[in-house]
């Protein structure tokens, strides 16, 4: 019944100058601050002079990676690890990243962020010139077309800039040869990536999060369409954008981010207060006092209450050892979660006016069950006020979002939505002040299909997460 959405993987790399550094305990550390991006499987790869070992399996960083499994990881000066929620390819180990092949010119560690939108065609003309494939990822998609396009030019980071010219899509890549650790960033830049350093260590990670933790320094973002090339101690810098505009997803602010990050110059927590005031000028209310959803919600809320003078409280308080359950496989298990997580304090709700503020309305499912739950917690009024605007479009790139007919305000009128999800009244952020607030992103462009229908490339008629087990 928590049909949250689901966002699509986390990665984190790390390039060190001596062998001295526990590359996998910091790496270890990214991923587990990265671990709100997914929840189905993680692993690392190191490498050791050109020898890639790794660990990859189903479940949390903390299940995968305990200290016996880190110690047994071989020392090295790189490594790149990943965090997985699946969107193309079922939730299985095989799938886990990172993806690593041997090839004739050596060794090769890929993790993705993102979803390509032609890995279908691209998956077809691999195994009809004899592609061997062990997943259903995409990702291994991307392996492949890197290690093809090698054996026809002089370096790895050639063969790079040549697969992005037939991969199209949202990825966000880290590569890990035999010598090199190279970044890319697709030439929207769809999914964050960005630029730490630790010392003389360079790393990079999907947030910045995952660099406060170690006490790395943010140097700044992997700009769109750049490929970012480490050897030898020294980074060198390739642009491969030919004038295509940025389309950074604007739901990275509202909702997939964790609210410490700075994405694309932009602090993650300030963006959602700024959402929540411009809600509060948009759509006031009288109310007792104003609440979020845990926790996508609670930014939102207090930039509401700033704004309109009204009190913040909580409503719920949330289970700190449910996971993300957005992230659950099955509408069952989502069922169950919800009735675990979220727990309304009576003694706060009891006979009062709420003004509830949440992310997002996908399909409803969510928002009505909360609701239900703050009724019989004994709430007299629930106002909900949405942070971003109605969804009216499928995603592409690495959400969950693939079939409108799961969309509520596609057939659906704001009051028939409102009414079927029990609430007194209902308020989206309206398009125009989601795009004043984004301005201050150093991202030029953003991709807004969910609430518009518009992308900022050309996208195929439909996409399905599970698309490789039914065509192969």
């Amino acid at each position: 019944m928590l049909k949250k959405l689901k966002e699509e993987c986390g990665i984190f790399g790390i390039y060190s100058e001596s062998k001295e550094e526990n590359v996998a305990y910091y790496t270890c550390l990214g991923l587990s601050s990265l671990q709100h991006r997914g929840e189905e499987a993680c692993g690392i790869a190191i490498n050791d002079g050109g020898i890639i070992s790794y660990h990859k399996d189903v479940g949390l960083v903390s299940d995968v990676f305990n200290q016996q499994v880190v110690d047994k990881l071989t020392t090295g000066k790189m490594a790149v690890g990943h965090v997985r929620y699946s969107t193309t390819g079922a939730p299985k180990k095989e799938n886990a990243q990172p993806i690593v092949i041997r090839y004739a010119k050596g060794n090769l560690a890929v993790v993705h962020n993102g979803n390509l939108t032609n890995a279908v065609e691209l998956r077809k003309e691999l195994q009809e010139n004899g592609a061997i494939f062990n997943s259903t990822s995409d990702t291994e998609v991307i392996a492949h077309i890197i290690a093809r396009e090698r054996l026809k030019v002089g370096s790895i980071e050639e063969a790079v800039m040549n697969t992005m010219k037939y991969i199209k899509g949202a990825y966000s890549l880290l590569i890990m040869s035999s010598q090199k650790l190279i970044a890319v960033r697709d030439p929207q830049g769809f999914r964050p990536l960005c630029i730490g350093k630790l010392g003389n260590d360079i790393i990079f990670s999907s947030e910045s999060c995952a660099l406060d933790i170690m006490g790395a320094d943010l140097e700044r973002d992997v700009k769109p369409g750049e490929v970012i090339v480490i050897a030898d101690n020294e980074m060198k810098s390739y642009d491969c954008k030919n004038g295509e505009k940025d389309g950074l997803c604007i739901f990275e602010y509202i909702y997939f981010a964790r609210p410490d990050s700075i994405v694309d110059g932009v602090n993650v927590h300030h963006f959602r207060e700024e959402v929540g005031k411009a809600l509060a000028l948009q759509a006031p209310v009288e109310a007792d006092f104003v609440a979020g959803v845990p926790d996508s919600g609670l930014d939102a809320a207090l930039g509401y209450s700033k704004q309109s003078k009204i009190p913040y409280d909580m409503a719920f308080i949330k289970s700190k050892y449910i996971g993300r359950t957005f992230i659950q496989s099955t509408q069952t298990k989502r069922r169950k979660q919800v009735l675990l997580k979220l727990n309304p304090i009576k003694e706060t709700v009891n006979g009062k006016r709420i003004i509830l503020v949440d992310d997002s309305i996908v399909r409803g499912t969510t928002i009505t069950r909360l609701i239900k739950t703050l009724r019989r917690a004994g709430a007299k009024e629930i106002h909900l006020r949405i942070a971003s605007p109605e969804f009216l479009g499928i995603c592409y790139f690495g959400t969950d979002v693939a079939k409108k007919d799961e969309l509520i305000a596609i057939n659906k009128t704001k009051e028939d939505i409102r009414k079927e999800i029990g609430a007194d009244s209902l308020e989206y952020l309206s398009i125009e002040s989601l795009r004043k607030i984004a301005k201050a992103s150093n991202a030029s462009g953003f991709c807004e299909g969910c609430f518009t229908g518009t992308y900022p490339i050309e996208v195929p008629d439909e996409i399905e997460k599970d698309t490789f087990e039914k065509v192969f």
